[in-house]
């Protein structure tokens, strides 16, 4: 059955280079590097209320409720990984493209002239560049909109006239102002745990901690099932990540909502919950850890 269109931001983004990256550094480095590429890219949507539809090899697809919140989750991605160091000898970098209209979701995916649009607009980026169209500059809010060029206009296919074409500016010396609508505001916000009797704040002041069976690990999981350097939990702005590097895995469920596996992959933590460690919940009897984040 097909649902009704309604209007979302359509985002792309993809690692530029990458062909000419396996070539130089080898397969695994540059796997490595891509992933961890593409995790910024997830963590910025996420943050911004998005949703990862789908990811194609070095590719992200991504829908926001608004364009506001794609141009906040484009500007920041595009900041986290130009401050990665070089690997090998090629800087990391991505190109991202987004358009603003109506969409339809089935079972999970969008499809639609817009992501068809959006997908165009990343094409036409090149790396640490973040392209709109003239449509999706023109819904913007007034001070993201005073972030915007107008750089050229082109015939799309399917189209009959020209779209013009929008480039958001996320730095540079004479972008303080999109400095300042860009990166988000940090805030005060905290992460209490507890696991058994131990209770833990992560904060400013402590903004990561380590688990694991090994016992140098700041929270010690005693279930055979857990690696010895299971995961870690980091503060990340004004979030709170939970990292897996498990072999069996990560179950987190946020109060309210399914229980999610987590295999050598980020998730952002985020109202209630609790997280279990190479079991799902239904198979645990005491080794889970529980979490409340707050202002965050």
């Amino acid at each position: 059955m097909t649902s009704e269109a309604t209007d979302v931001a359509v985002l792309f983004a993809d690692v530029s280079g990458s062909t000419k990256l396996y070539e130089t550094v080898g397969d695994a480095e540059a796997l490595k590097a891509i992933g961890r590429c593409l995790s910024f890219v997830r963590i910025a949507c996420e943050g911004q209320g998005g949703r990862v539809v789908k990811t194609i090899g070095d590719e992200i697809m991504a829908v926001f409720p608004g364009p506001d919140q794609a141009a906040e989750a484009a500007a920041e991605m595009q900041a986290r990984i130009s401050e990665q160091p070089p690997v090998g000898r090629s800087r990391l970098a991505i190109r991202v493209g987004f358009h603003f209209g109506p969409a339809i979701a089935v079972e999970g995916d969008v499809f639609g002239d817009s992501v068809n649009v959006a997908a165009r607009m990343a094409a036409l980026a090149k790396g640490e560049q973040v392209i709109l169209s003239a449509a999706t500059a023109g819904a913007l809010s007034p001070l993201l909109r005073s972030c915007v060029r107008e750089i050229d206009s082109l015939t799309v296919k399917g189209k009959q006239e020209e779209i013009g074409i929008f480039e958001l500016i996320w730095q540079g010396a004479d972008a303080d102002l999109t400095s300042l609508a860009m990166r988000p505001t940090r805030r005060p916000s905290r992460l209490e745990l507890r696991h058994g009797t131990h209770e833990i704040e992560l904060t400013e002041a402590r903004p990561a901690l380590t688990l694991g069976r090994d016992l140098q690990n700041d929270v010690v999981i005693g279930d055979k099932m857990a690696s010895r350097m299971h995961a870690r939990i980091e503060r990340r702005r004004d979030k709170f990540v939970l990292v897996d590097q498990s072999s069996n895995g990560t179950y987190v469920t946020v109060e309210g909502e399914p229980e999610i596996h987590l295999r050598r992959e980020e998730m952002i933590l985020r109202g209630r919950g609790r997280v279990c460690f190479g079991h799902a919940f239904s198979d645990v009897l005491d080794e889970t850890l529980a979490f409340a984040c707050f202002d965050c």
